[in-house]
């Protein structure tokens, strides 16, 4: 069973058409999935953040509205694109390259397959190096999204 978080970006990604942005009421989902609004902002800020590809605009005094801004790019500049993010990053942690694969898979850059492969090939499991794991994941992920760049 789906918890309610789940649920609550289940229906905006269900609500979103291919619009590049989608303008909702914070209130008017707090009120429709009887949560309170802190619920609504936790989804927006751990789903729809920018590793995986989003950009949250709010305007203070807007009347509890936001406004999802979907990233889209081209194919030729979306790897790129993760690949600068993920160099101003010191280190990177499971569920930080977990966005960025997502973001990836959306962007059909890869296949959820594909992405299946290199989340166990970047897991704590497999790097088995559980203090320097971070570093060692940011290194891994780049060499991987390099490789898929030169295919």
């Amino acid at each position: 069973m789906a918890n309610i978080s789940d649920e609550i970006e289940q229906f905006i990604l269900s609500i979103w058409n291919d619009d590049e942005s989608l303008r909702l009421s914070r209130n008017d989902l707090a009120q429709y999935f009887s949560v309170a609004p802190s619920q609504i902002n936790y989804v927006l800020a751990t789903r729809f953040n920018l590793d995986k590809g989003y950009v949250i605009e709010s305007k203070r005094g807007g009347g509890g509205f936001i406004t999802l801004v979907r990233i889209s790019e081209d194919k030729e500049s979306a790897l790129p694109s993760v690949l600068q993010e993920l160099d101003g990053i010191s280190s990177l942690s499971f569920n930080r390259a977990c966005n960025f694969i997502q973001r990836l898979e959306r962007e059909e850059i890869i296949t959820s397959a594909e992405g299946d492969i290199i989340k166990n090939a970047i897991s704590d499991k497999a790097l088995n190096f559980p203090a320097h794991s971070a570093n060692i994941r940011k290194n891994v992920f780049r060499e991987i999204l390099i490789g898929l760049m030169r295919r």
